[in-house]
């Protein structure tokens, strides 16, 4: 079964809280208050609708705010859509969160076989990549260490050698290539190509837009929780730095 993402019309809405609405003077005071105050939403995400294609590699372009990571975490099963559809054919593999299931308290390569379980693979599975993973991740000695004594970027290196090493369907990324060193970086992309010319779908999001251009063939651009353009990437960078002015 070839991999697909399909959406249409997504919209993600959160609920806006403020400290007065929170406090219980206000609280008590609301029950004897005959006037209704209206909810107040952030809408994440406005209609966004899409097909990404097996072999695509598709980078999402934006400032800060824009909905990349929201997008991101609701193709990854994370966030529920407030409305719309999102269908997917194949396994995603999000590496969004580098601590995400990952056991403070445990070593490196213990951490290797619980990331594998929480992303559904066995024990098994994942004892027979250990070693690969360990070459990979350089992290060396460090992996016989607590992951809590881990810097951020040894996070990154652990976290992308285990998602990347079980060759996913769907690889969805929050800016994890260029992270850390030169070398890693350049390692990691290598790495990516390699699960791309596979015919797997890949999804990031970066502020780099000449990383966009050389990894990614289409590009989505978002700006205030909606899909300004999404195509063939150097008409869409082009267009989206041309509207930020750099």
């Amino acid at each position: 079964m070839s991999s697909s993402i399909h959406i249409d019309s997504l919209s993600v809405r959160f609920p806006l809280f403020s400290a007065s609405s929170r406090s219980l003077k206000s609280s008590m005071f609301s029950l004897f208050d005959s006037r209704k105050l209206s909810p107040r939403y952030h809408d994440a995400l406005s209609g966004i609708s899409m097909t990404i294609e097996p072999g695509d590699r598709v980078c999402l372009v934006g400032l800060n705010g824009a909905g990349k990571t929201t997008f991101l975490k609701t193709i990854s099963g994370i966030i529920p859509p407030s409305s719309g559809e999102v269908r997917i054919k194949g396994t995603v593999s999000p590496l969004l969160d580098y601590a995400t299931g990952f056991e403070m308290e445990m070593t490196g390569y213990d951490n290797i076989v619980a990331r594998g379980l929480f992303l559904g693979f066995s024990s098994e599975e994942m004892r027979a990549k250990q070693d690969e993973i360990a070459e990979f991740s350089e992290l060396g000695k460090f992996l016989h260490e607590p992951v809590k004594t881990y810097s951020s970027g040894m996070f990154v290196r652990l976290a992308f050698a285990i998602v990347t090493s079980i060759t996913p369907d769907i690889l969805v990324v929050d800016e994890i290539v260029g992270a850390g060193d030169q070398a890693f970086a350049d390692k990691a992309q290598r790495r990516m190509m390699r699960i791309i010319e596979q015919g797997n779908i890949v999804v990031m999001a970066t502020h780099s837009t000449a990383l966009a251009k050389q990894l990614c063939n289409k590009v989505a651009w978002f700006q205030s929780g909606k899909l300004m353009e999404f195509g063939p990437a150097v008409p869409v960078i082009d267009s989206y730095i041309a509207s930020v002015g750099h």
